[in-house]
């Protein structure tokens, strides 16, 4: 298991992380949402961990304008590097600079099809909203458009 330290995400590390998008994704769903104003605009909470200048997992967050939340926008993690607990680690690291921000929640969306990602969030504690869909999975309604339902965590800290 790795034992790095979290540390904020570099432009270098974000350009690895698009070059090497196939090794963290399974498909390309999710690389428009990978926009460079995470980095360049909301750096402060984009961590990653890396195994010597590899860059192994990410997270990309920030702090919602609404209320004191952290959201996290997007968790990946390289395909050689699963279940070693990065993901976990990035979590943790990412609540507690949510919290010392003075967030009381932290929040995560995901499509309802999306079974790895609602276990993970399940198992690390965050609650789903909404209400259930024809598979029985909570979902808010037209939360990202128009028959567009997410599963949206929430979780206090």
């Amino acid at each position: 298991m790795m034992h790095e330290p979290v540390t904020v995400c570099t432009v270098d590390d974000y350009n690895q992380i698009l070059a090497d998008f196939a090794q963290f994704w399974d498909n390309d769903r999710t690389r428009r949402l990978h926009n460079p104003t995470l980095i360049h605009e909301f750096g402060s909470t984009a961590f990653v961990i890396k195994d010597n200048q590899t860059v192994a997992a990410y997270l990309f967050g920030f702090y919602a304008q609404t209320g004191p939340v952290g959201y996290v926008h997007l968790l990946g993690v390289r395909r050689a590097y699963r279940r070693q607990g990065l993901a976990s680690r990035l979590y943790a690291h990412f609540i507690q600079v949510a919290k010392a921000n003075g967030c009381t929640q932290v929040k995560a969306i995901t499509s309802p099809t999306n079974s790895r990602s609602i276990g993970f969030h399940t198992a690390i504690g965050m609650v789903p909203q909404g209400t259930p869909n024809a598979n029985g999975i909570p979902v808010v309604k037209d939360y990202a458009g128009i028959g567009e339902d997410r599963v949206v965590f929430l979780m206090e800290i």
